[in-house]
Parts: C-alpha cells; structure tokens; sequence
C-alpha cells in the first residue's frame, strides 16, 4: 500500500463539487467564513502562527505538535486500510492513509499541509463525517464532526487554544 495517491480526475471533480455544494464553498480573501460546515463545529484562530516572529525552534515545535495530534487523532477514527482526503484547493488531491508513512517535502511538511499557510488545505473523511479544514485568509483551522471534535480535545494540539466560533 502507498500514501498521497493522487485522485483521478473524476474523483478530483466529484469531492471538490460535493464541497462547494454541501459546504457552499466560496472561496475569498475577504469574506469570511469561505465555507459553512455541518454542525457541531469549531472554528480555532491561529493567526498568530501565521507569518511568525518569534524563536523558530517554538514554532517547529508547535508544527510538529499540531501535525503529530492530527496524526494521532485521524489514525484513531480510521480504520486499519481506510484512505480519508487530503486536498490542496486548485492543486491535486490525494487520498491518504493515517498508519501509512507521510513523506514530506523539501519544506519539511505532508505533501499537504496541515497548516492554512498559503492555501485552503482540508482533511476529510472519505463519507464526509468530519473534517479539518484550514482557511489561509481567515487564519483559522475548522474542525467538524462530533467525533474528530471529541479526538482534537482528548489529543489537542498546542495551537487550538483561541476559539472564533463554534456551533
């Protein structure tokens, strides 16, 4: 088995429809929210992360922190051989596996990333039952679902400390 396998075209097509149509997506560097999940949800503000001044080794930790416990906490709503979604909007879109190796790039991050630091990056369940969902422009990591919820507050990483909104 292999991870960050690249989504056909049709199955490129048919998530990012289902998620301008179920999460009326629109994307925009001004207008915020950019997309409405399903309830219960919680909106985190990490702008503060976003275009760090301070002690690098602290933010590599706090990465490192928030990529190890979204790990963790897919690994443990997937099971052994499920892929969930990985998407990079207007760039490839890869199923991935939790327990398999993600490799990452020169930049030393996943192949997408986990972090909102240049473009909407979501992670979701393969039925869409919960998601990640990183907002460059608004700064914010969106978790839905009741169970991926329950997960980031039994393993929560470093950077979910400010709540902008929930429902």
């Amino acid at each position: 088995m292999e991870n960050w396998v690249e989504l056909s075209t049709l199955e490129y097509k048919e998530v990012w429809d289902r998620i301008y149509d179920d999460f009326n997506f629109e994307p925009s560097i001004s207008n915020f929210p950019s997309f409405d999940v399903p309830k219960p949800f919680i909106t985190y503000d990490v702008s503060s992360y976003i275009n760090w001044s301070g002690d690098i080794d602290t933010f590599n930790e706090m990465y490192s922190d928030l990529e190890d416990k979204s790990l963790l906490v897919f690994q443990e709503l997937t099971q052994k051989n499920e892929y969930m979604y990985a998407l990079d909007w207007q760039h490839p879109g890869y199923w991935i596996n939790p327990r398999l190796e993600f490799s990452k790039s020169e930049f030393d991050e996943w192949t997408v990333p986990i972090f909102p630091n240049g473009d909407y990056y979501f992670f979701i369940h393969k039925n869409f039952e919960w998601g990640l969902l990183g907002h460059p422009w608004e700064r914010t990591l969106t978790v839905f679902g009741k169970e991926l919820i329950k997960g980031f507050e039994k393993h929560q990483p470093r950077m979910f400390q400010k709540i902008l909104r929930q429902g």
